[in-house]
């Protein structure tokens, strides 16, 4: 009897720890995750990322990217952007490998900033000395307004970023 009530308690105590450590569902977040990927050239470009939603709130002021501030380039986990060959991006070389996208605002000036260190919760940790490449591209007006911030990637290897009235770009080749 004493075996049984401790195999009972072992079996009880093995199936909480391991629904601990199970993943929440990422659909049912707020912002839900996205994954956009495409085929340019012989390089394969990814972009994991969470969608944030304006829902009646100031970019800028209420919503992230604020002048100024590093931000994760979408919601949750920092953004994920990931090549599987070395590239070029705006002209400048990036080598092959998975990287933190984040962003850093200055009125319609964006700087795009690829940072080693991709596994990490939002910009919190984020740290400027591990950035690997900084690039600086123009905002122009998204038309129509993205109420979801969108990421989407050309055949020609053109990234854009959507959100709100902002749509940003840049060239991987």
């Amino acid at each position: 009897m004493k075996k049984i009530i401790q195999s009972t308690l072992v079996i009880s105590f093995l199936l909480f720890a391991f629904s601990s450590f199970a993943q929440p569902d990422k659909s049912k977040r707020p912002s839900p995750p996205a994954l956009v990927k495409e085929k340019v050239g012989d390089v394969t470009i990814t972009i994991d990322y969470s969608q944030p939603s304006v829902k009646g709130r100031t970019i800028g002021k209420d919503l992230e990217p604020k002048d100024g501030v590093v931000w994760r380039t979408g919601a949750n986990e920092a953004t994920i952007f990931e090549v599987d060959k070395d590239v070029t991006v705006e002209g400048k070389p990036l080598e092959e490998g998975k990287y933190g996208l984040f962003t850093l605002v200055s009125g319609d000036e964006w700087t795009i900033i690829f940072n080693k260190n991709w596994n990490q919760w939002g910009a919190f940790s984020y740290k400027e000395d591990e950035d690997v490449l900084r690039v600086k591209v123009k905002a122009s007006k998204a038309d129509p307004f993205a109420e979801q911030f969108t990421i989407n990637i050309s055949e020609e290897g053109v990234v854009t970023l959507l959100w709100g009235d902002s749509k940003v770009t840049f060239t991987v080749k």
